[in-house]
């Protein structure tokens, strides 16, 4: 075969991309599981650092295998619920089935169109409920969890991440242990707009709900601020003024053995 005609050409690139295609597919399909694995594990060392269970970076020197078993050791129930705030679906809890929720950005889109939603509420033994926030940052999307006390008003704890905010800057509402820790104590004003602030010189107001932006991030900062904002919004019906704990006391005094059958 003429090795300069057209034809050669287009043989010779068909054999080779389908050699690649097939090379990139063989490796993909080797690489899944790991990267599925290392993926599940970062939310859970995310969602469990917010919640306190363990330092943060002790959770990230712990294995994948170990933090699965840290994770079902300590879930009390994980499930999903609707706009409004009714259950709509229950997630694994068992380390052989965790499930978690992913696909953010359409759930934020729907969430903003009042569409249809599985938004994840995790309910940890200590008492402490976390939920998750997604939005925009400068570069992309970032996201968090949030975790509540028992009466899911006042937050306990919190943790960001990004996927491509500035370094030094906007990055900080992950690389920064002081940003995240400011937010312990706070509380969500269910019922008022905004539930809550991240604004310049928002603390200097006095108010709970408030914590400062970041210096030099204004962008990152406002887009996390838009992200709490809309995503305790969207949790209000089920979390919101009373409504959680009203279920939990109902759960509890449920469960509570009456005198006769003691």
């Amino acid at each position: 075969m003429n090795t300069n005609s057209n034809v050669y050409t287009v043989i010779y690139t068909t054999v080779v991309v389908t050699i690649v295609a097939a090379v990139l597919a063989f490796v993909a399909s080797k690489l899944g599981p790991a990267q599925n694995a290392n993926a599940k594990a970062e939310t859970l060392r995310q969602m469990m650092s917010a919640a306190g269970i363990k330092p943060t970076d002790e959770l990230y020197a712990t294995k994948n295998a170990d933090i699965l078993q840290l994770y079902a050791d300590n879930i009390d129930e994980a499930y999903t619920i609707d706009l409004k705030g009714e259950k709509n679906g229950e997630l694994g809890t068992a380390m052989e089935n965790i499930q978690l929720v992913d696909k953010l950005k359409p759930q934020n889109k729907a969430i903003k169109a009042e569409g249809e939603v599985t938004l994840p509420v995790y309910v940890f033994k200590s008492g402490k409920v976390v939920i998750l926030i997604y939005g925009a940052g400068l570069w992309g999307p970032v996201w968090g969890y949030i975790a509540f006390e028992h009466d899911c008003h006042t937050i306990a704890g919190a943790y960001f991440d990004h996927e491509g905010e500035t370094p030094g800057l906007g990055a900080k509402i992950k690389d920064e242990p002081w940003f995240r820790e400011k937010f312990a104590g706070k509380t969500v004003e269910w019922g008022e707009d905004p539930a809550f602030r991240l604004e310049k010189n928002a603390e200097a107001t006095g108010a709970t709900n408030a914590v400062d932006a970041i210096t030099g991030a204004t962008m990152t900062s406002k887009g996390l601020n838009e992200a709490l904002n809309v995503w305790f919004k969207a949790y209000e019906n089920h979390l919101g003024l009373g409504a959680f704990f009203n279920m939990l006391e109902e759960h509890a005094i449920s469960e509570t053995p009456n005198a006769e059958e003691e």
